[in-house]
């Protein structure tokens, strides 16, 4: 039990460190994002929405709740190649980034599911809708809906994600070498959080005979005269 609680605390430690490095490596990036990020505008919709390829575009009348710059890296696995009994080629496990706000302060992390989750422990796991490629070096944009949320926290009611502007993290040139050889190929991205509507929906039921109310004719009010009370 002991041995147990030892190498969780390890393991811990190893993350945070992990973390920490990752955190002073991105910070030069993130200040390059929040100087170059094009500031573009989805017409009509939300002036803090993306301006995204028609696949991309959340159902209309959604707002962006939260916005988050991603630094980190796609990680891809060596697996057996379909088409050679000995070859292997690269398959995509899962993202791993630090996202920073508009200040460049972090905000939370990004990683296998894939799932989003804020420092105060609201997450999002999505599953991806549509991409689209708009650059060849890099990685598709995304259009991504919440499979499940948990609050409270920034993510908590989040319904759609949006991941655009994306750099790098393309699968490797090279083919591995050999099983289970890892690659970590470094990327950013922006992704855009909309929230489920929270509008009242009214009824569109006629209500029941037992619960109308009789309608009062209306009767025109007698004009006062001098002799009438106040």
């Amino acid at each position: 039990m002991r041995k147990k609680i030892i190498m969780r605390n390890l393991q811990s430690k190893s993350t945070q460190l992990n973390l920490q490095l990752a955190i002073r490596f991105a910070l030069p990036v993130v200040a390059s994002l929040l100087f170059t990020s094009p500031a573009t505008v989805q017409a009509g919709n939300d002036n803090r929405a993306p301006e995204v390829p028609a696949a991309l575009q959340v159902p209309a009348g959604q707002k962006v709740s939260f916005h988050a710059y991603a630094v980190g890296v796609q990680i891809y696995v060596a697996t057996s190649s379909p088409t050679s009994a000995t070859g292997f080629v690269w398959t995509f496990k899962a993202p791993e980034a630090v996202l920073f706000d508009a200040d460049g302060d972090v905000v939370g992390l990004h990683y296998a599911g894939p799932t989003w989750e804020s420092q105060s422990g609201s997450k999002v796991v999505g599953a991806r809708l549509a991409g689209s490629t708009v650059s060849a070096s890099a990685i598709p944009w995304l259009l991504l809906q919440a499979k499940s949320t948990e609050g409270p926290g920034i993510f908590e009611r989040t319904t759609y994600i949006q991941r655009v502007n994306t750099t790098g993290g393309l699968t490797p040139a090279a083919a591995p070498t050999q099983a289970s050889q890892e690659a970590r190929v470094p990327y950013t991205a922006e992704y855009y959080f909309y929230p489920r509507n929270t509008l009242r929906i009214w009824s569109s039921r006629k209500p029941s005979a037992r619960s109308k109310r009789p309608s009062r004719s209306w009767k025109p009010r007698r004009p006062k005269t001098i002799s009438d009370p106040d």
